[in-house]
């Protein structure tokens, strides 16, 4: 699961994000994979990083692992996110649950419910660009997963 603060109006970003979902939630069901979903909480306008934090506890399940993606996290091949969701599909891990922030970050409460941090690289990413990296790189590694010819070392 996907649960990213905002909600993204039509455009390329919600479009390549959602064939992204689909796609790896279409081959993931082959591996075990229950689903693949987006849930969008609502930005707050002031920038509340405390209910934007609510909100995003709320969406995410309480067994699930949760990732928060932050340029200070550690950084991942393809290879090690395909590794890690097949650990912890293996090891019964119900859900795992990718966070984004709002525009203004997440509150320290996020940062210390996450179990892993996850950069990609140490640039600052828009966050809509944020959603279409994080759900290709879930498809990426469902099809490292299913040995398709996708992904190229």
């Amino acid at each position: 699961m996907i649960a990213a603060v905002g909600r993204l109006r039509d455009g390329p970003e919600a479009a390549l994000s959602s064939d992204y979902i689909a796609r790896a939630a279409a081959a993931g069901r082959q591996l075990g994979f229950r689903s693949v979903d987006l849930v969008e909480v609502e930005a707050k306008p002031n920038g509340d990083a405390r209910a934007e934090a609510g909100a995003l506890f709320r969406a995410t399940p309480d067994d699930a692992r949760k990732i928060l993606l932050d340029e200070r996290g550690a950084e991942w091949t393809s290879r090690q996110l395909a590794e890690k969701l097949a650990r912890w599909r293996d090891d019964g891990q119900a859900c795992v649950t990718f966070w984004i922030g709002g525009a203004d970050g997440v509150s320290q409460s996020v940062k210390d419910q996450a179990d892993e941090k996850l950069a990609f690289g140490r640039q600052t990413w828009p966050h809509r660009l944020v959603r279409v990296m994080i759900a290709e790189q879930i498809y990426r590694a469902v099809t490292i997963l299913c040995a398709t010819p996708y992904h190229r070392d």
